[in-house]
Protein backbone atom coordinates (compact mmCIF):
# COMPACT_ATOMS: atom_id res chain seq x y z
CA UNK A 1 0.00 0.00 0.00
CA UNK A 2 1.38 3.40 -0.98
CA UNK A 3 0.88 6.27 1.44
CA UNK A 4 0.24 9.84 0.41
CA UNK A 5 2.80 12.53 1.04
CA UNK A 6 0.76 13.80 3.99
CA UNK A 7 0.81 10.33 5.52
CA UNK A 8 4.53 9.91 5.08
CA UNK A 9 5.17 13.15 6.98
CA UNK A 10 2.64 12.42 9.73
CA UNK A 11 3.44 12.09 13.41
CA UNK A 12 3.69 8.60 14.95
CA UNK A 13 0.44 6.73 15.42
CA UNK A 14 -1.66 7.85 18.36
CA UNK A 15 -5.05 6.52 19.44
CA UNK A 16 -7.88 8.31 17.66
CA UNK A 17 -10.07 8.39 20.72
CA UNK A 18 -10.32 7.90 24.44
CA UNK A 19 -13.18 7.72 26.93
CA UNK A 20 -15.01 11.03 27.14
CA UNK A 21 -13.38 13.72 29.29
CA UNK A 22 -15.08 16.76 30.82
CA UNK A 23 -12.20 18.94 29.61
CA UNK A 24 -12.89 20.70 26.32
CA UNK A 25 -10.40 22.06 23.86
CA UNK A 26 -9.61 21.66 20.20
CA UNK A 27 -7.14 23.12 17.77
CA UNK A 28 -8.43 24.99 14.74
CA UNK A 29 -5.20 23.92 13.06
CA UNK A 30 -6.07 20.25 13.64
CA UNK A 31 -9.55 20.83 12.22
CA UNK A 32 -8.24 22.70 9.16
CA UNK A 33 -5.55 20.10 8.48
CA UNK A 34 -8.18 17.72 7.07
CA UNK A 35 -8.79 20.02 4.13
CA UNK A 36 -6.38 18.81 1.49
CA UNK A 37 -6.56 16.97 -1.80
CA UNK A 38 -6.60 13.19 -1.82
CA UNK A 39 -3.63 12.43 -4.06
CA UNK A 40 -3.72 8.63 -4.06
CA UNK A 41 -6.11 5.88 -5.05
CA UNK A 42 -5.03 2.70 -3.33
CA UNK A 43 -6.15 -0.68 -2.13
CA UNK A 44 -4.77 -3.21 0.29
CA UNK A 45 -5.13 -4.81 3.70
CA UNK A 46 -5.03 -2.41 6.64
CA UNK A 47 -1.93 -3.30 8.63
CA UNK A 48 -1.98 -0.68 11.40
CA UNK A 49 -4.78 -1.64 13.80
CA UNK A 50 -5.26 -1.02 17.50
CA UNK A 51 -7.51 -3.53 19.24
CA UNK A 52 -9.32 -6.42 17.56
CA UNK A 53 -11.87 -6.33 14.74
CA UNK A 54 -14.91 -8.41 15.81
CA UNK A 55 -14.95 -11.58 13.69
CA UNK A 56 -18.75 -11.31 13.30
CA UNK A 57 -18.32 -7.95 11.54
CA UNK A 58 -18.57 -9.10 7.92
CA UNK A 59 -19.33 -6.63 5.13
CA UNK A 60 -18.33 -3.22 3.84
CA UNK A 61 -18.45 0.36 5.06
CA UNK A 62 -18.96 2.66 2.06
CA UNK A 63 -18.46 6.37 2.52
CA UNK A 64 -18.59 9.34 0.13
CA UNK A 65 -17.31 12.88 0.39
CA UNK A 66 -15.30 15.60 -1.37
CA UNK A 67 -11.79 14.43 -2.23
CA UNK A 68 -10.58 17.02 -4.75
CA UNK A 69 -10.63 20.54 -3.34
CA UNK A 70 -8.09 22.26 -5.60
CA UNK A 71 -7.31 22.41 -9.32
CA UNK A 72 -4.78 24.54 -11.13
CA UNK A 73 -3.89 26.31 -7.88
CA UNK A 74 -7.51 27.37 -7.24
CA UNK A 75 -9.25 26.04 -4.13
CA UNK A 76 -12.98 25.48 -3.93
CA UNK A 77 -14.90 28.17 -2.12
CA UNK A 78 -16.63 25.51 -0.01
CA UNK A 79 -15.74 21.82 0.45
CA UNK A 80 -19.23 20.76 -0.64
CA UNK A 81 -18.12 21.78 -4.17
CA UNK A 82 -15.30 19.20 -4.10
CA UNK A 83 -15.36 16.14 -6.38
CA UNK A 84 -16.70 12.95 -4.86
CA UNK A 85 -14.39 10.18 -3.69
CA UNK A 86 -15.77 6.88 -2.42
CA UNK A 87 -14.02 4.94 0.34
CA UNK A 88 -14.74 1.26 0.90
CA UNK A 89 -13.51 -0.61 3.98
CA UNK A 90 -14.29 -4.33 3.77
CA UNK A 91 -14.27 -6.58 6.83
CA UNK A 92 -13.75 -10.35 6.78
CA UNK A 93 -12.48 -12.79 9.39
CA UNK A 94 -11.13 -10.10 11.68
CA UNK A 95 -9.25 -8.24 8.95
CA UNK A 96 -9.94 -5.05 6.98
CA UNK A 97 -9.33 -4.20 3.33
CA UNK A 98 -9.41 -0.59 2.10
CA UNK A 99 -10.00 0.83 -1.37
CA UNK A 100 -10.70 4.40 -2.54
CA UNK A 101 -11.62 5.79 -5.97
CA UNK A 102 -12.72 9.12 -7.36
CA UNK A 103 -16.12 9.15 -9.06
CA UNK A 104 -15.17 9.71 -12.68
CA UNK A 105 -18.16 11.64 -14.00
CA UNK A 106 -17.94 13.24 -17.44
CA UNK A 107 -17.28 16.64 -15.82
CA UNK A 108 -14.53 15.18 -13.60
CA UNK A 109 -12.77 13.76 -16.65
CA UNK A 110 -13.11 17.08 -18.48
CA UNK A 111 -11.59 19.07 -15.63
CA UNK A 112 -8.84 16.53 -15.03
CA UNK A 113 -7.81 16.90 -18.67
CA UNK A 114 -8.02 20.71 -18.52
CA UNK A 115 -6.19 20.99 -15.19
CA UNK A 116 -8.65 23.65 -13.96
CA UNK A 117 -12.25 24.15 -12.90
CA UNK A 118 -14.53 24.25 -15.95
CA UNK A 119 -17.82 24.49 -14.03
CA UNK A 120 -19.19 26.71 -11.31
CA UNK A 121 -19.93 25.21 -7.91
CA UNK A 122 -23.30 25.40 -6.18
CA UNK A 123 -21.58 26.61 -2.99
CA UNK A 124 -19.69 29.49 -4.59
CA UNK A 125 -16.69 28.06 -6.45
CA UNK A 126 -16.15 30.09 -9.63
CA UNK A 127 -14.50 29.21 -12.90
CA UNK A 128 -11.32 31.13 -13.68
CA UNK A 129 -11.98 34.38 -15.52
CA UNK A 130 -14.03 36.39 -13.07
CA UNK A 131 -17.67 37.44 -13.29
CA UNK A 132 -17.72 37.65 -17.11
CA UNK A 133 -16.69 34.01 -17.38
CA UNK A 134 -19.30 32.88 -14.86
CA UNK A 135 -22.32 35.04 -15.67
CA UNK A 136 -25.17 33.20 -17.42
CA UNK A 137 -23.37 29.86 -17.13
CA UNK A 138 -26.04 27.86 -15.32
CA UNK A 139 -24.68 24.40 -16.07
CA UNK A 140 -24.52 22.07 -13.10
CA UNK A 141 -21.55 19.77 -12.63
CA UNK A 142 -22.41 16.38 -11.16
CA UNK A 143 -19.87 16.12 -8.33
CA UNK A 144 -21.32 12.83 -6.98
CA UNK A 145 -19.97 13.62 -3.51
CA UNK A 146 -22.82 13.37 -1.00
CA UNK A 147 -23.85 9.77 -0.42
CA UNK A 148 -23.28 6.21 -1.61
CA UNK A 149 -25.63 3.24 -1.41
CA UNK A 150 -25.47 -0.41 -2.48
CA UNK A 151 -28.78 -1.32 -4.15
CA UNK A 152 -30.00 -3.44 -7.03
CA UNK A 153 -26.54 -4.83 -7.77
CA UNK A 154 -25.01 -1.39 -8.23
CA UNK A 155 -23.18 1.03 -5.99
CA UNK A 156 -24.74 4.47 -6.50
CA UNK A 157 -22.79 7.67 -5.83
CA UNK A 158 -25.34 10.42 -5.21
CA UNK A 159 -25.53 14.20 -5.45
CA UNK A 160 -28.68 16.30 -5.03
CA UNK A 161 -29.08 17.77 -8.50
CA UNK A 162 -28.13 15.03 -10.95
CA UNK A 163 -28.52 11.41 -11.93
CA UNK A 164 -26.91 8.78 -9.72
CA UNK A 165 -23.51 7.56 -10.87
CA UNK A 166 -23.19 3.78 -10.97
CA UNK A 167 -19.98 2.24 -9.62
CA UNK A 168 -18.75 -1.33 -9.51
CA UNK A 169 -19.49 -2.23 -5.86
CA UNK A 170 -16.23 -4.20 -5.50
CA UNK A 171 -13.64 -2.27 -7.52
CA UNK A 172 -15.38 1.15 -7.26
CA UNK A 173 -14.75 1.67 -10.99
CA UNK A 174 -17.13 4.27 -12.46
CA UNK A 175 -19.68 2.71 -14.82
CA UNK A 176 -21.52 5.92 -15.74
CA UNK A 177 -24.78 7.75 -15.04
CA UNK A 178 -27.71 5.57 -14.00
CA UNK A 179 -31.33 6.15 -15.04
CA UNK A 180 -32.45 3.53 -12.50
CA UNK A 181 -33.60 1.17 -15.24
CA UNK A 182 -35.09 3.91 -17.42
CA UNK A 183 -37.11 5.50 -14.61
CA UNK A 184 -35.14 8.76 -14.73
CA UNK A 185 -34.60 11.02 -17.72
CA UNK A 186 -31.13 12.31 -18.68
CA UNK A 187 -31.75 15.67 -16.96
CA UNK A 188 -33.48 14.28 -13.88
CA UNK A 189 -32.17 14.50 -10.34
CA UNK A 190 -32.21 11.81 -7.66
CA UNK A 191 -31.95 12.94 -4.04
CA UNK A 192 -28.71 12.21 -2.20
CA UNK A 193 -30.62 11.07 0.90
CA UNK A 194 -32.73 8.00 0.07
CA UNK A 195 -34.44 5.97 2.78
CA UNK A 196 -34.46 2.20 3.20
CA UNK A 197 -37.79 0.65 4.15
CA UNK A 198 -36.85 -2.61 5.92
CA UNK A 199 -40.06 -4.29 4.76
CA UNK A 200 -43.07 -2.55 6.27
CA UNK A 201 -45.22 -3.30 3.23
CA UNK A 202 -44.07 -6.83 2.48
CA UNK A 203 -40.49 -6.47 1.22
CA UNK A 204 -37.52 -4.09 1.55
CA UNK A 205 -37.68 -0.96 -0.58
CA UNK A 206 -35.33 1.86 -1.53
CA UNK A 207 -37.44 5.03 -1.41
CA UNK A 208 -36.23 8.31 -2.87
CA UNK A 209 -37.45 11.49 -4.50
CA UNK A 210 -36.75 13.98 -7.25
CA UNK A 211 -37.38 17.65 -6.52
CA UNK A 212 -38.10 20.37 -9.04
CA UNK A 213 -38.07 23.63 -7.10
CA UNK A 214 -39.64 26.92 -8.14
CA UNK A 215 -42.61 29.13 -7.28
CA UNK A 216 -44.40 25.79 -7.33
CA UNK A 217 -42.34 22.76 -6.34
CA UNK A 218 -42.82 19.21 -7.60
CA UNK A 219 -41.86 16.06 -5.70
CA UNK A 220 -41.69 12.75 -7.53
CA UNK A 221 -41.65 9.88 -5.04
CA UNK A 222 -40.16 6.57 -6.23
CA UNK A 223 -39.81 3.12 -4.65
CA UNK A 224 -37.51 0.32 -5.84
CA UNK A 225 -37.31 -3.36 -4.91
CA UNK A 226 -33.98 -5.08 -4.00
CA UNK A 227 -33.43 -5.90 -7.69
CA UNK A 228 -33.60 -2.21 -8.55
CA UNK A 229 -37.01 -2.39 -10.25
CA UNK A 230 -39.51 0.44 -9.78
CA UNK A 231 -42.49 -0.74 -7.73
CA UNK A 232 -44.35 2.53 -7.10
CA UNK A 233 -44.20 6.19 -7.98
CA UNK A 234 -46.28 9.32 -7.71
CA UNK A 235 -45.84 13.03 -8.40
CA UNK A 236 -47.26 15.91 -6.36
CA UNK A 237 -47.09 19.69 -6.73
CA UNK A 238 -46.94 22.14 -3.84
CA UNK A 239 -47.18 25.90 -3.63
CA UNK A 240 -43.88 27.62 -2.84
CA UNK A 241 -40.14 27.19 -3.21
CA UNK A 242 -38.60 24.17 -1.47
CA UNK A 243 -35.07 23.23 -0.47
CA UNK A 244 -35.16 19.55 0.54
CA UNK A 245 -32.11 17.43 1.37
CA UNK A 246 -33.77 14.68 3.41
CA UNK A 247 -37.11 13.18 4.33
CA UNK A 248 -38.47 10.63 6.77
CA UNK A 249 -40.41 7.47 6.05
CA UNK A 250 -43.16 5.50 7.79
CA UNK A 251 -45.16 2.52 6.47
CA UNK A 252 -47.79 4.89 5.03
CA UNK A 253 -46.15 8.30 4.67
CA UNK A 254 -43.18 10.10 3.16
CA UNK A 255 -42.56 13.06 5.48
CA UNK A 256 -41.01 16.23 4.04
CA UNK A 257 -40.29 19.41 5.98
CA UNK A 258 -40.25 22.46 3.76
CA UNK A 259 -38.02 24.99 5.49
CA UNK A 260 -38.98 28.68 5.44
CA UNK A 261 -36.40 29.77 2.88
CA UNK A 262 -36.43 32.10 -0.08
CA UNK A 263 -34.24 32.02 -3.17
CA UNK A 264 -33.06 35.06 -5.12
CA UNK A 265 -31.51 33.72 -8.34
CA UNK A 266 -30.19 37.04 -9.67
CA UNK A 267 -26.70 36.94 -8.05
CA UNK A 268 -26.35 33.35 -9.30
CA UNK A 269 -27.40 34.20 -12.86
CA UNK A 270 -25.07 37.20 -12.90
CA UNK A 271 -22.09 35.08 -11.85
CA UNK A 272 -21.57 36.68 -8.45
CA UNK A 273 -22.65 33.82 -6.17
CA UNK A 274 -23.27 30.12 -6.18
CA UNK A 275 -26.87 28.93 -6.09
CA UNK A 276 -26.69 27.85 -2.43
CA UNK A 277 -25.38 31.30 -1.48
CA UNK A 278 -28.65 32.79 -2.76
CA UNK A 279 -30.74 31.01 -0.10
CA UNK A 280 -31.97 33.03 2.87
CA UNK A 281 -34.34 32.42 5.75
CA UNK A 282 -37.71 34.06 5.17
CA UNK A 283 -38.08 36.66 7.96
CA UNK A 284 -40.76 35.51 10.38
CA UNK A 285 -41.45 32.51 8.18
CA UNK A 286 -42.62 29.13 9.38
CA UNK A 287 -42.02 25.86 7.64
CA UNK A 288 -44.57 23.33 6.44
CA UNK A 289 -44.82 19.58 6.67
CA UNK A 290 -45.62 18.07 3.31
CA UNK A 291 -46.95 14.57 3.99
CA UNK A 292 -47.19 12.36 0.91
CA UNK A 293 -49.07 9.06 1.13
CA UNK A 294 -47.18 5.98 -0.07
CA UNK A 295 -50.35 4.91 -1.88
CA UNK A 296 -53.39 6.65 -3.35
CA UNK A 297 -54.65 9.81 -1.70
CA UNK A 298 -53.92 13.50 -1.55
CA UNK A 299 -50.93 15.00 0.30
CA UNK A 300 -51.49 16.62 3.67
CA UNK A 301 -49.98 20.07 4.32
CA UNK A 302 -49.58 21.20 7.93
CA UNK A 303 -47.73 24.13 9.54
CA UNK A 304 -44.36 23.54 11.16
CA UNK A 305 -42.30 25.68 13.49
CA UNK A 306 -39.55 28.18 12.84
CA UNK A 307 -35.96 27.06 12.28
CA UNK A 308 -34.20 24.84 9.80
CA UNK A 309 -33.71 21.09 9.31
CA UNK A 310 -31.13 19.37 7.11
CA UNK A 311 -31.54 15.83 8.44
CA UNK A 312 -34.29 13.71 9.90
CA UNK A 313 -33.51 10.78 12.18
CA UNK A 314 -36.64 8.64 11.98
CA UNK A 315 -40.43 8.82 11.96
CA UNK A 316 -43.28 6.51 12.92
CA UNK A 317 -47.05 6.37 13.20
CA UNK A 318 -48.71 6.49 16.58
CA UNK A 319 -52.48 6.24 16.29
CA UNK A 320 -53.67 9.33 14.44
CA UNK A 321 -50.29 11.04 14.88
CA UNK A 322 -46.94 11.08 13.15
CA UNK A 323 -43.81 11.41 15.30
CA UNK A 324 -40.69 12.81 13.60
CA UNK A 325 -37.23 13.11 15.19
CA UNK A 326 -34.92 15.58 13.43
CA UNK A 327 -31.85 17.77 13.89
CA UNK A 328 -33.15 21.35 14.25
CA UNK A 329 -31.25 24.62 13.84
CA UNK A 330 -32.52 27.97 15.08
CA UNK A 331 -31.76 29.45 11.65
CA UNK A 332 -30.45 28.45 8.24
CA UNK A 333 -26.61 28.24 8.42
CA UNK A 334 -25.88 30.38 5.38
CA UNK A 335 -22.80 30.01 3.19
CA UNK A 336 -21.14 33.42 3.44
CA UNK A 337 -19.50 34.49 0.15
CA UNK A 338 -16.66 36.10 2.13
CA UNK A 339 -16.05 33.20 4.52
CA UNK A 340 -13.02 30.92 4.29
CA UNK A 341 -14.25 27.42 5.03
CA UNK A 342 -10.92 26.57 6.71
CA UNK A 343 -11.58 29.16 9.42
CA UNK A 344 -15.12 28.44 10.55
CA UNK A 345 -16.22 30.49 13.57
CA UNK A 346 -18.15 27.66 15.20
CA UNK A 347 -19.34 29.73 18.15
CA UNK A 348 -21.11 32.14 15.77
CA UNK A 349 -23.22 29.43 14.13
CA UNK A 350 -26.42 27.89 15.52
CA UNK A 351 -25.93 24.37 16.88
CA UNK A 352 -27.96 21.46 15.57
CA UNK A 353 -30.09 19.88 18.31
CA UNK A 354 -32.16 16.71 18.43
CA UNK A 355 -35.87 17.50 18.64
CA UNK A 356 -39.16 15.63 18.30
CA UNK A 357 -42.24 16.84 16.45
CA UNK A 358 -45.57 15.09 17.10
CA UNK A 359 -48.08 15.86 14.36
CA UNK A 360 -51.80 15.41 15.05
CA UNK A 361 -53.21 14.39 11.66
CA UNK A 362 -56.83 14.90 12.73
CA UNK A 363 -56.66 18.36 14.27
CA UNK A 364 -53.67 19.60 12.26
CA UNK A 365 -51.55 20.86 15.12
CA UNK A 366 -48.01 19.99 16.18
CA UNK A 367 -46.01 19.76 19.38
CA UNK A 368 -42.24 20.09 19.43
CA UNK A 369 -39.85 19.23 22.25
CA UNK A 370 -36.09 18.99 22.61
CA UNK A 371 -34.59 15.57 23.26
CA UNK A 372 -31.00 16.74 23.68
CA UNK A 373 -29.37 20.15 24.01
CA UNK A 374 -25.94 19.00 22.87
CA UNK A 375 -24.73 20.13 19.44
CA UNK A 376 -25.16 17.17 17.09
CA UNK A 377 -25.53 16.02 13.50
CA UNK A 378 -25.70 12.83 11.42
CA UNK A 379 -28.02 10.96 13.79
CA UNK A 380 -29.12 7.41 13.02
CA UNK A 381 -31.18 4.53 14.37
CA UNK A 382 -30.95 0.79 13.82
CA UNK A 383 -31.85 0.07 10.17
CA UNK A 384 -34.63 -2.31 11.21
CA UNK A 385 -36.26 0.50 13.24
CA UNK A 386 -36.64 2.84 10.25
CA UNK A 387 -40.32 3.79 10.17
CA UNK A 388 -40.97 2.33 13.63
CA UNK A 389 -40.66 3.75 17.11
CA UNK A 390 -37.03 3.63 18.22
CA UNK A 391 -35.41 3.81 21.63
CA UNK A 392 -31.74 4.38 20.76
CA UNK A 393 -30.15 7.13 18.65
CA UNK A 394 -26.46 7.32 17.71
CA UNK A 395 -25.11 10.69 16.59
CA UNK A 396 -21.98 12.74 16.08
CA UNK A 397 -21.76 15.39 18.81
CA UNK A 398 -19.55 18.20 20.04
CA UNK A 399 -17.22 17.48 22.91
CA UNK A 400 -18.69 20.26 25.02
CA UNK A 401 -22.25 20.16 26.33
CA UNK A 402 -23.53 23.53 25.07
CA UNK A 403 -23.04 25.78 22.06
CA UNK A 404 -21.73 25.00 18.61
CA UNK A 405 -18.36 23.31 18.12
CA UNK A 406 -16.73 20.71 15.85
CA UNK A 407 -18.11 17.18 16.06
CA UNK A 408 -15.56 15.24 18.14
CA UNK A 409 -17.54 12.47 19.81
CA UNK A 410 -20.13 9.76 19.20
CA UNK A 411 -23.13 9.68 21.54
CA UNK A 412 -25.71 6.95 22.13
CA UNK A 413 -28.91 8.43 23.54
CA UNK A 414 -31.73 6.41 25.08
CA UNK A 415 -34.66 8.68 24.20
CA UNK A 416 -36.94 6.88 26.68
CA UNK A 417 -34.76 7.33 29.77
CA UNK A 418 -32.39 10.13 28.70
CA UNK A 419 -29.35 7.97 29.48
CA UNK A 420 -26.29 8.87 27.41
CA UNK A 421 -23.07 7.10 26.57
CA UNK A 422 -20.25 8.97 24.84
CA UNK A 423 -17.03 7.97 23.11
CA UNK A 424 -14.74 10.88 22.35
CA UNK A 425 -11.97 11.48 19.81
CA UNK A 426 -11.02 14.82 21.44
CA UNK A 427 -8.90 16.76 21.66
CA UNK A 428 -7.23 16.01 18.30
CA UNK A 429 -9.82 13.81 16.60
CA UNK A 430 -12.94 14.85 14.65
CA UNK A 431 -15.70 12.34 13.91
CA UNK A 432 -17.97 11.92 10.92
CA UNK A 433 -21.35 10.27 10.48
CA UNK A 434 -21.79 7.13 12.61
CA UNK A 435 -22.90 4.14 10.53
CA UNK A 436 -24.53 1.20 12.29
CA UNK A 437 -23.56 -2.31 11.19
CA UNK A 438 -26.20 -4.67 12.66
CA UNK A 439 -25.05 -7.81 14.47
CA UNK A 440 -25.74 -10.79 12.18
CA UNK A 441 -26.97 -13.05 14.99
CA UNK A 442 -28.70 -10.74 17.47
CA UNK A 443 -31.86 -8.73 16.83
CA UNK A 444 -31.68 -6.29 19.76
CA UNK A 445 -32.03 -2.65 18.75
CA UNK A 446 -28.52 -1.82 19.97
CA UNK A 447 -26.81 -5.04 18.83
CA UNK A 448 -24.02 -4.38 16.36
CA UNK A 449 -21.23 -1.87 15.83
CA UNK A 450 -20.90 1.81 15.15
CA UNK A 451 -18.36 2.68 12.44
CA UNK A 452 -17.09 6.21 11.95
CA UNK A 453 -14.35 7.80 9.88
CA UNK A 454 -12.27 10.00 12.20
CA UNK A 455 -9.83 12.74 11.25
CA UNK A 456 -6.77 12.20 13.43
CA UNK A 457 -5.08 15.58 13.84
CA UNK A 458 -2.01 13.99 15.42
CA UNK A 459 -1.36 11.73 12.41
CA UNK A 460 -2.73 14.20 9.85
CA UNK A 461 -4.58 11.20 8.44
CA UNK A 462 -7.84 9.28 8.78
CA UNK A 463 -8.82 6.45 11.10
CA UNK A 464 -11.85 4.17 11.15
CA UNK A 465 -13.12 3.51 14.65
CA UNK A 466 -15.24 0.45 15.51
CA UNK A 467 -17.40 0.88 18.61
CA UNK A 468 -19.74 -1.63 20.22
CA UNK A 469 -23.19 -0.13 19.59
CA UNK A 470 -24.60 -1.13 22.99
CA UNK A 471 -22.09 0.74 25.16
CA UNK A 472 -19.71 2.52 22.72
CA UNK A 473 -16.74 0.55 23.98
CA UNK A 474 -13.97 0.77 21.34
CA UNK A 475 -13.22 -2.53 19.63
CA UNK A 476 -10.62 -1.43 17.09
CA UNK A 477 -9.07 1.65 15.50
CA UNK A 478 -7.86 1.27 11.91
CA UNK A 479 -5.12 3.73 10.95
CA UNK A 480 -5.68 4.28 7.23
CA UNK A 481 -2.80 5.30 4.94
CA UNK A 482 -5.09 8.06 3.62
CA UNK A 483 -5.80 11.69 4.50
CA UNK A 484 -9.50 12.15 3.73
CA UNK A 485 -11.21 15.56 4.08
CA UNK A 486 -14.22 16.05 6.32
CA UNK A 487 -17.10 14.53 4.40
CA UNK A 488 -20.69 13.50 4.24
CA UNK A 489 -22.70 10.28 4.17
CA UNK A 490 -22.05 6.56 4.07
CA UNK A 491 -23.76 3.21 4.39
CA UNK A 492 -23.21 -0.36 5.56
CA UNK A 493 -23.52 -3.31 3.19
CA UNK A 494 -23.16 -7.02 3.78
CA UNK A 495 -21.27 -7.24 0.48
CA UNK A 496 -17.74 -8.72 0.64
CA UNK A 497 -15.18 -6.65 -1.31
CA UNK A 498 -12.07 -8.33 0.08
CA UNK A 499 -9.76 -10.52 -2.05
CA UNK A 500 -10.44 -14.22 -1.81
CA UNK A 501 -7.14 -14.89 -0.06
CA UNK A 502 -5.55 -12.55 2.52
Amino acid sequence: MTATAADQQAAPNTPAGTPASPAYSYSQTDWNSAYGNVTTELEGWVESIEGTIPPELQGTLYRNGPGRLERGGQWVHHPFDGDGMVLAVGFRQGRAYVRNRFVRTAAWLEEEAAGRWCYRGVFGTQKPGGILANALDLRLKNIANTNVIDWGGHLLALWEAALPTSLDPVTLATQGPSTMGGVLGPQDAFSAHPRLDPGHNGAPRLVNFRLKAGPRSTIRLMEFDPQGQLTYQRQDRFQGFAFLHDFALTPNWAVFLRNALEFNPLPYVMGRRGAAQCLRSRPGGRGEFWLIPRCAGAPVILPATEGFVFHHVNAWEEGASLVVDSIHYADFPMVDPAEDFRHVAFDQLPPGQLERCTIDLIHGHMERRRLSGRCCEFATVHPRRQGQRHRHVWMAVAQRETGNAPLQAIEKLDVDTGQRRVWSAAPRGFVSEPVLAPHPHHAAEDAGWILSLVWNGARRASDVVILRAADLQPQAVLHLPLAIPHGLHGTWSTRDITPTAP
